[in-house]
């Protein structure tokens, strides 16, 4: 039954239907017997959306309290933000409180593509503080190296990404899979020939699963690795990424196979096997994340 209602309230959070949300948890926080984490868990969450949506305990409102929760395209997002009647201090706040605080990793993202566009005052202290004070998932790190890219913001930061303290240039953060080095389109498109002969949706979950490695191990040690842009590396992480590819949909995979598809010589064998536990790491980081943890 925990579960049934556990799942409920994960919906109603997804859907922004918060005062439903809110209704639920007090529901919970009612129901005796549970352990006392789940009741911590509740009680934090029912405070944090009373503080962010005061006023989506009146039905119809949620919406219209929180306008920056829908996926829109960039020009709107632009407009909305330009736009007076949306722009104003309380706009702002719930934007920026959004980015950093809002359980849901998706609705995060949407705020930072929001507060790119944003034009107030002390945005960029906001989004730089919580960047390099928060211990963040390296995906949401690197969108907001992005939104930060997109207002103009120029200097260093350092960050701890995949275990390794790193030091970024803002500037210098790829706003598109164009912007990356050559070897990266080279390494998709290797892996994308073999796959299309396998199944035909392959492709595209590959190159699905490529953009988000190379957003988590972006300025890390695997990605100056990659950058060697030989043969040899291209022979590696396609390898990998085929690996991992496989192992992410069905569980399992044949190493032998990826090995001789790829080109994969004892010589070969460490650097594949480094590129392997590197993409692996990213994987297994989705699989946490989606397990509920932080």
């Amino acid at each position: 039954m925990l579960d049934q209602y556990q799942n409920q309230l994960t919906r109603l959070l997804e859907s922004e239907q918060y005062g439903e949300a809110k209704e639920l948890l007090r529901f919970l926080l009612h129901c005796q017997g549970e352990e006392k984490r789940h009741y911590e868990e509740w009680s934090n969450l029912l405070t944090w959306l009373d503080v962010a949506f005061p006023s989506s305990d009146n039905a119809g409102r949620e919406h219209a309290s929180a306008p920056y929760i829908e996926d829109e395209n960039e020009d709107s997002l632009r407009e909305q933000a330009l736009n007076p009647a949306e722009y104003d201090e309380d706009y702002v706040q719930q934007v920026l409180y959004i980015m950093q605080h809002h359980p849901v990793a998706d609705q995060q993202l949407l705020a930072l593509e929001r507060a790119a566009y944003l034009t107030h005052p002390g945005v960029d202290e906001v989004i730089l503080s919580w960047l390099t004070g928060k211990d963040l998932h390296p995906e949401l790190q690197f969108k907001a190296l992005q939104c930060l890219k997109k207002r103009g913001v120029t200097g260093t930061v350092e960050l701890e990404r995949l275990g390794e303290l790193v030091e970024l240039e803002v500037e210098a953060t790829p706003l598109s899979m164009e912007e990356f080095p050559p070897v990266v389109a080279k390494v998709v498109e290797r892996v994308e020939s073999v796959t299309e002969v396998i199944e035909a949706s392959l492709p595209h979950f590959a190159r699905e699963l490529w953009k988000e490695c190379l957003q988590c191990i972006y300025g890390t040690t695997a990605y100056f690795r990659l950058q060697n842009d030989d043969d040899e590396t291209v022979d590696c992480y396609s390898g990998a990424l085929h690996q991992v590819l496989e192992l992410s949909l069905y569980g399992r995979v044949n190493d032998d196979d990826i090995r001789e598809t790829y080109g994969i010589t004892d010589a070969l064998r460490f650097r594949y096997e480094q590129a392997c536990r590197s993409l692996r790491q990213i994987v297994q980081f989705r699989l946490e994340d989606n397990g509920g943890k932080s």
